[in-house]
Parts: C-alpha cells; structure tokens; sequence
C-alpha cells in the first residue's frame, strides 16, 4: 500500500472505530447508571436506551451510503459526526432515561459506516482494498474489547454522564481527522463491492444462504446486547465491586482471543469453515445455559462469558468471509449493507426484548429468549450449504463498452480456478471469484492486458 493509501485507512479506520466506541462503552456500565435516573428502574426502558443506537443506524446507513453517493463521502461523515457529538452531548445532559432514549437515538442517526467504506473503496487500489476493508473492519473487535476494559475506570472517574460528553467531544475531533489527514479522492464512483444497490436487492434478499447469514448475525447481536442488562449485575450480586468488573473482562476477552485463533486457522486452511461455523454456534447456546445455571456465581459466570466470548469472537470473524464467499461476485457490497443493517436491528431489538423480558419475568426468561434465538440459527447453520473454499479477487481494466465487458467476463469466467467473474466496465474493475489452488493469475493478467 502506498503512503496515502496508508495513511487513508489508518484515518478511517480511527474515525469507525471511535463511533464504535461511543455505542460499546456504555454496555458495562449502564445498568447501574441507570438505576439512578427518573425512569431507569423499568428495564424495558433501560433495554430501549441500550439498543436505540441501532434501531436508526439499521434504518439509515444504506441511505447515507447512497446519499454519499450524491453529495460526496466527507459531507456525508461530517453530518453523522455531528449528529452522533449531538447525541452523546444530549444523553449526557440528560434529566431522565427518556432523554438518554432520544440521545443514542440521535447518536444512531450518524450512520457514517456505509460512507466510510466507500471512501476507503475511493482511496485505495483495486489490489490493496481487501486489505483495508479487513483493517477497518478489526477495528470493531479492538474497539469492543478495549471498550469493556475501560468503561469501569471511567465510570469510576468520571461517570456515564462523563462519558457520553468525552464521546462526545471525540467525535468533534474527528472531524479534524477528516479534514485534515484523509485525502480527497481525485475519482468519487459507486463500488459494488463496499456499497449497496437497489438494482441487487432481489439477488441478495432472495437467496436462501445469504438470509441464513443474515438471521445469524441478528441473533449474534440479539443476545449480546440482552446479555448487558444482566451480566453487569451478576457480577456485582456475586460480590465484585463494579470498578473491579473489568478483571473479569480484560482475561476472558485475551484468552477468548487466543482460543479462536487455531480454530479460525483450521477452517481456512482445511476448508472446513461450515463443521467449525455450526460448533461455534452450539458453543454459543451453551454459554447460555451455564449463564443461567451459574448467574450470580462469580467463577460460574466467569467461565460461561470465557465459552461465550471464544464463540462471539469466532462467529464475528466468519461470519463476513461466510457472506463474501456466497454473494454474487456483484453482489458483495448490497449483501453487506443488508447483513450490517440486520445486525444493528439485532442489537435494538435483543436490548429491548431483553429489557421487557427481565423486567416482567426475571433473569430465566431472558436466558431463555436468547437460548431459542440460538437454537433457530443452530438449526439453520446445521442445514446451510457448506461454502465453496473461494476468494474475491480485485482487477483493474481500461474502459470499455458494455458489450465487450461480457464477453470479457465470460472469457475470465473460463479461465482455471475462475467460480464467477464480472467486468463492471462503469467502475473499471473485474471482479473474479476463484479456489487459490487451481487459480492461474498469469492467465488473468493477460487477458486483461497486463493491468492488475
């Protein structure tokens, strides 16, 4: 990668993984804030403040990316930048849970990641862009775990209020980030690989696979986010001071990173991606038994997080190869926009079922909630069609008429090791699906000319 593109991915990269900060840094928190708040003793309101972030992030970011499209990337962030510093600074100020409600509302309504990424298409090469996408993207996971460590030291310091306004703030500074140390794409065009199409909803919302995926992901955030109304008070009916929580989150989340790492090993090398998928899902549904079974047991609660996190990691580092290797090779970015929309929709609508659940019917129902939702997608992952072993690749081609990109497309289609090729001759690029053990990248290059 070159300098700039260097430069572009670090930069975007900080600016996602901040707004990301700004919706995971409440989560170990909130429930004992709350507690202090006009209206913050009914939980269906304290699940509802939890998940609103998503409910308008899930509506929006799809319309920002097209709206992108139109007005440009940098505008387009600087609006939800703005709108998530108004909604941290509302929640901050906050007189009661119904303010905190409307303020992650406003906060959800900066629904800047569809942006980003096209962005990160603009700047970056045909060739290095698979490389920043994953950059951009590890910085969900990097943020969530740090996240979780933090938040108990700055509640200590300078409570939730506090920290809504810090999120605040940061979101005001990058901005400068955007001004000053992003570039300006010299090209703005619309990327199926990063951005969603109108014109491809029906191949994504009507493939049988793709929706598997997409109920899994929604579950996956479904119980995360349920899970956050009751973990944090376990911990502190088990005897754990709350400041203290985070020496039970800094050791789970390392060892349940080290855990996942020969797993994530085997599948892609051994093309058994679909037999470790299925076992990390029934991993999952177990934690939520022994949740349930050890709830307010320190150690008990302990473990079953360490089972939890080791499944949550796993799936969320396959989950986006699973979608990349079944969509259509056009497809990519508009399955992507979906399975992101479905996954910020999970999140409001586990917090809040989750809140109503514990508030009407205890800890057992909403273990229970999250156990059927767990065992639906078991039953789903079990039944999918094991992925073919493929990788994207990325060409770039001269411009040419569209009749002469089909033919293009067919040719590279033929080619060894080629599973779906497309030559999109308005973006300048080929994309290619291919198996890397028979794949002749000679044979590519040539056909295109030499340009690769």
């Amino acid at each position: 990668m070159s300098p700039i593109e260097v430069r572009a991915t670090a930069g975007l990269a900080g600016i996602y993984g901040l707004r990301m900060f700004g919706m995971f840094i409440i989560l170990p928190v909130f429930a004992f804030y709350a507690e202090h708040l006009p209206g913050g003793s009914n939980y269906t309101l304290v699940g509802i403040a939890l998940g609103a972030y998503g409910l308008t992030q899930a509506i929006l970011q799809i319309p920002f990316g097209w709206l992108s499209d139109r007005i440009g990337r940098k505008p387009v962030i600087y609006i939800g930048l703005i709108l998530f510093a108004a909604g941290s600074f509302v929640a901050a100020s906050a007189a009661d849970i119904y303010w905190v409600i409307f303020g992650r509302i406003i906060q959800g309504a900066g629904a800047i990641s569809a942006a980003v990424m096209a962005l990160a298409a603009d700047l970056t090469r045909e060739e290095h862009r698979t490389k920043a996408m994953a950059a951009i993207g590890m910085t969900i996971g990097t943020t969530f775990a740090l996240s979780l460590i933090v938040a108990p030291a700055l509640n200590r310091l300078i409570g939730v209020p506090g920290i809504f306004a810090m999120t605040g703030v940061l979101a005001l500074l990058a901005m400068a980030v955007v001004y000053k140390i992003i570039p300006n794409p010299l090209i703005s065009r619309f990327h199926s690989d990063t951005e969603a199409s109108s014109g491809r909803f029906g191949n994504v919302l009507h493939n049988p696979e793709l929706l598997r995926l997409d109920f899994g992901v929604f579950a996956l955030h479904a119980v995360l986010m349920a899970l956050w109304l009751v973990v944090p008070l376990s911990l502190r009916k088990s005897g754990l001071a709350v400041d203290s929580h985070w020496q039970i989150y800094f050791p789970v989340l390392l060892f349940s990173m080290v855990l996942i790492v020969p797993a994530i090993i085997y599948a892609e090398k051994k093309a058994k991606l679909k037999p470790v998928f299925v076992t990390a899902v029934a991993v999952l549904l177990a934690s939520q038994v022994l949740l349930a079974f050890t709830f307010e047991s320190l150690w008990g609660t302990a473990t079953a997080l360490l089972v939890f996190f080791a499944a949550f990691n796993l799936l969320e580092a396959t989950l986006p190869s699973l979608i990349s290797k079944i969509a259509p090779v056009g497809a990519k970015g508009t399955a992507i926009g979906v399975y992101s929309s479905v996954q910020f929709l999970g999140a409001f609508t586990g917090a809040t079922a989750g809140g109503y659940l514990f508030e009407h019917h205890g800890s057992s129902a909403l273990f229970a909630f999250c156990g059927i939702l767990l065992t639906l997608w078991l039953l789903f992952a079990a039944t999918m069609k094991a992925p073919a072993a493929v990788r994207t690749r990325m060409y770039h081609v001269e411009e040419m008429e569209p009749g002469k990109a089909s033919g293009l497309s067919r040719q590279l289609a033929a080619l060894p090791g080629v599973h779906e090729a497309l030559v999109l001759a308005s973006e300048g690029v080929a994309y290619l699906k291919v198996d890397m053990r028979g794949f002749d990248e000679k044979g590519v290059v040539q056909l295109l000319g030499g340009e690769a």
